[in-house]
């Protein structure tokens, strides 16, 4: 079935067409930890802007991600790169404050993005702030015929994952990134415009041409930016989002489609501290909770818009209780766990069922710790990663549903791919803007995102209707993922990111 869904929406990514291209003086912020650490954009700077080897434009978490990966590597950490982001937090030394409120929006990290941060140095911050490791998994559904329990000893780990809220993710990478050599310079600014020409010889030029002599002979990228500054660039890297300038100015295309569903998400409390992750399929969508640590998880809920305008604006109190019910018996029973087990006991034999695979309840929520944040959810996908001087990471090439808290995930091993390709272009000697290197970032990452995305529309799309066949093609689902070991532990290694291929490939 994960073979049919990648290859349709292979067909339907790279089948649409959607057309979407519609004298100063430098002012920085140096984002060095010491003031002796100029950046040699300045000393390269010339009346018509400085020259960086590297532009990435969005400093968010895969941003920033991609810097920190540069900077941990001997090829390429004494690179000079620009970040060009809006975000004033960018500029401090430290964006978290002690005893801080959590933040509703999270990321749910795998086993495979642990080891990429601590890889770059960043793991070591995050754990000196609140995170939550989890070493269970529960998934069912609200019929009450099936479930699913992962632990992490079915996989020979010691996690399954580990749940960060974003500003601690950003923070701590972004420490890794002012602790490194690096020469990093912050525009606290919008990109507006972005300008290449055809490459051309250098013939004619002295030992030293101008910043102006290599952009006109296409060696170079010029950046517009909204404060009236202009910088240059060997490689522009779009890491701004899914409504990407970077991608836009490229004209590089994109296809895909708009889920009519809404996601809340918040921050709540509990008596006691969580260590699973919970999610459960509800007639509009799953909602799932994760432990985010200190007695608090985070939700996010998944319905129809309409619903999530109502449940975005209900007093607390209701908000509360109807989030107890979606993740008890409201909407329906919850599994039974002898009674669903005999129901398909052709496909599970006679095995026997552990306590730890016994369904469970999750804990009561009692209290709302955030504010409640509502936003629309899209599959999108650009028809490339990448053109001469221009790569795409994260959002800006990609978006997904959030079911399974993968979106992050593909992000960073992007980043990940992407300075690995940067490197072994400086090993070689070659142009590291130059279209023929960053075929190789697209070649690894484009097939693995396509697959991720195939899977996440593909059980999206069969837990939006409620047909009682399909309900039982469901339940058989759940209780494969749940006794066949093989299966089970695919599946496991498969969401961890420790394997690149399809499921059933």
């Amino acid at each position: 079935m994960n073979r049919v869904l990648a290859r349709n929406l292979r067909t339907s990514v790279c089948g649409t067409r959607i057309l979407q291209r519609t004298c100063s003086t430098v002012v920085t912020h140096d984002v060095s930890t010491s003031c002796s650490n100029e950046s040699n954009a300045l000393n390269n700077s010339t009346d018509d802007g400085p020259q960086h080897d590297i532009a990435i434009v969005g400093g968010g978490m895969v941003g920033i991600a991609l810097a920190a990966s540069l900077a941990s590597k001997p090829l390429t950490k004494h690179l000079n790169v620009a970040i060009i982001d809006n975000n004033p937090l960018l500029g401090r030394r430290n964006i978290i404050e002690k005893g801080h409120q959590p933040d509703p929006r999270v990321s749910t990290v795998t086993p495979a993005t642990i080891s990429f941060l601590k890889d770059i140095g960043a793991w070591k911050y995050i754990e000196q702030q609140r995170h939550a490791y989890f070493d269970k998994m529960q998934v069912w559904d609200y019929t009450g015929l099936g479930y699913t329990r992962y632990n992490a000893n079915d996989v020979h780990q010691d996690v399954l994952g580990c749940v960060v809220e974003n500003k601690v993710l950003q923070s701590s990478q972004l420490s890794c990134v002012q602790e490194s050599d690096l020469q990093k310079t912050v525009y606290p600014a919008r990109l507006n415009a972005m300008d290449m020409l055809p490459s051309s010889s250098l013939t004619g030029l002295g030992e030293v041409p101008s910043t102006t002599d290599l952009f006109m002979r296409g060696r170079l990228a010029k950046l517009e930016l909204s404060d009236g500054n202009r910088v240059y660039a060997k490689l522009v890297v779009g890491a701004d989002g899914s409504k990407s300038r970077v991608r836009e100015l490229a004209g590089i295309k994109t296809t895909g489609w708009n889920y009519s569903q809404n996601a809340i998400i918040c921050t709540v409390e509990h008596t006691a501290e969580n260590y699973t992750a919970w999610q459960r399929f509800l007639p509009n969508g799953p909602i799932a909770l994760l432990p985010i640590g200190d007695k608090f998880s985070n939700i996010v809920w998944t319905m129809d818009p309409k619903e999530a305008s109502d449940r975005k604006l209900m007093n607390e109190d209701d908000f509360i209780k109807a989030v107890n019910d979606a993740l008890d018996s409201g909407y329906g029973p919850n599994p039974e766990t002898t009674s669903s087990r005999d129901s398909l006991s052709w496909l599970t034999g006679d095995a026997t069922i552990s306590a730890k695979e016994r369904f469970e309840t999750p804990p009561k929520v009692v209290k709302l710790s955030s504010e409640r944040m509502m936003f629309p959810l899209s599959l999108r996908h650009a028809k490339d990663y990448v053109s001469k001087r221009v790569a795409l990471v994260g959002d800006s090439a990609h978006t997904v549903h959030p079911l399974a808290g993968q979106g992050v995930n593909l992000g960073f091993a992007d980043a990940c791919a992407l300075s690995k390709a940067i490197a072994e272009g400086i090993a070689l000697g070659t142009d590291i803007g130059e279209a023929n290197l960053l075929k190789r970032y697209e070649a690894e990452r484009k097939p693995a995102n396509i697959a991720m995305m195939a899977v996440l529309d593909g059980i999206q799309k069969m837990y939006s209707l409620d047909f009682g066949p399909l309900n039982a093609l469901r339940a058989a689902a759940f209780h494969g993922a749940h006794y066949i070991s093989p299966l089970k532990k695919r599946i496991i290694s498969y969401a961890s990111g420790e394997q690149s291929l399809p499921l059933f490939s």
